[in-house]
């Protein structure tokens, strides 16, 4: 299958993620792909949208290459691929100085796209994590260990795309996951999409406009 752009999978999810519907669940966008494909599931469900905040921690000299991810939170939490480290070579010094950049970039966007903005209660609530597609799985990962943290009632993980292994890795992390197509054949996200144009900042802002955090949910 390939998807038109991101609306087209946030369609096709919501239909896979019905069943969540009156159960006031709280969705949660990966930014920036994730959030045009969570608005679609958030108004499927008549669900509060908000984000968490996670980045790639890239090797050095391979910026696309995940060695671990790092997300926002009272304390951070940063995820390490041991095995990424060692084989680029990068250093302690080297990691750390790109977990730094990528907290800096974490700020921005809190700034930008958060700012006063009310977010979403997340302990004993059905939450559900969306983004574009998955890769490695190490930006994904990350995310999940810092939602579990907040004690949700279910955590649910919907993506569009993923390798097979991948999501046999991230099966663990949550109580259900969803993903509508699983292609042996992978290569990179954008393949399965006939318009993968990056998104805004501009369009992460106007959609969270659009779904303001109105209510407490109720379990």
């Amino acid at each position: 299958m390939t998807f038109r752009d991101r609306s087209d999978a946030g369609r096709g999810l919501a239909k896979a993620l019905s069943e969540y519907k009156g159960r006031n669940a709280v969705v949660l966008a990966l930014p920036r792909g994730g959030v045009p494909v969570a608005a679609e599931v958030a108004a499927a469900l008549d669900a509060p949208l908000d984000l968490i905040l996670v980045r790639k921690i890239g090797v050095p000299t391979q910026p696309e290459l995940a060695m671990g991810a790092v997300v926002d939170g009272a304390v951070p939490i940063v995820v390490r691929n041991e095995e990424v480290i060692e084989l680029s070579g990068t250093t302690a010094d080297e990691f750390d100085a790109e977990c730094a950049r990528e907290l800096a970039e974490i700020e921005r966007r809190r700034q930008l796209y958060i700012g006063e903005r009310a977010r979403a209660e997340i302990a004993g609530q059905v939450v559900i994590v969306i983004d574009d597609g998955i890769a490695t799985g190490a930006t994904t990962r990350a995310a999940l260990q810092a939602i579990r943290n907040r004690k949700p009632k279910e955590l649910v993980l919907a993506v569009p795309v993923a390798p097979p292994d991948t999501i046999a890795k991230l099966r663990p992390e949550v109580d259900a996951l969803i993903c509508l197509e699983t292609p042996e054949l992978f290569g990179a996200i954008g393949y399965f999409y006939r318009d993968f144009r990056q998104v805004s900042d501009q369009e992460v802002v106007a959609i969270l406009k659009r779904f303001p955090v109105k209510r407490a949910t109720i379990p």
